[in-house]
């Protein structure tokens, strides 16, 4: 991937969080942007959250960024410059509960590891 899509992900990832967690606060709070994957053409754009809570919260932020799609994008457009603002698609992130378990399991081995 070229570092020009690098940045414009890291950029919508920035900036669409930022506009959660301003603008909704309070329905936002247990969501997280994880990241954003552009196409090529800067014209489509996936991106990840990550959801405080079970598989049901995880549908509800889903359907909840899913309305306000169009809101994110028209913020976007007026935050960023790019040619073409990218049509978003919201993908649930559910590696953090695999990231979690595998932590906990590395300092378990440490541990056992560190006992004579």
């Amino acid at each position: 991937m070229s570092n020009r899509l690098l940045r414009v992900n890291e950029l919508l990832q920035r900036e669409i969080s930022a506009y959660l967690h301003s603008r909704h606060s309070s329905e936002a709070v247990a969501i997280t942007i994880t990241g954003v994957q552009i196409t090529g053409d800067l014209r489509e754009a996936k991106v990840f959250y990550s959801v405080l809570g079970d598989a049901a919260a995880a549908a509800k932020a889903g359907k909840w960024l899913l309305g306000k799609r169009d809101e994110i994008r028209e913020t976007v457009a007026k935050q960023v410059v790019l040619r073409h603002v990218p049509l978003l698609a919201f993908v649930h992130d559910n590696h953090a509960p695999r990231t979690l378990r595998i932590e906990t399991l590395l300092g378990e081995i440490d541990r056992s590891e560190k006992k004579p």
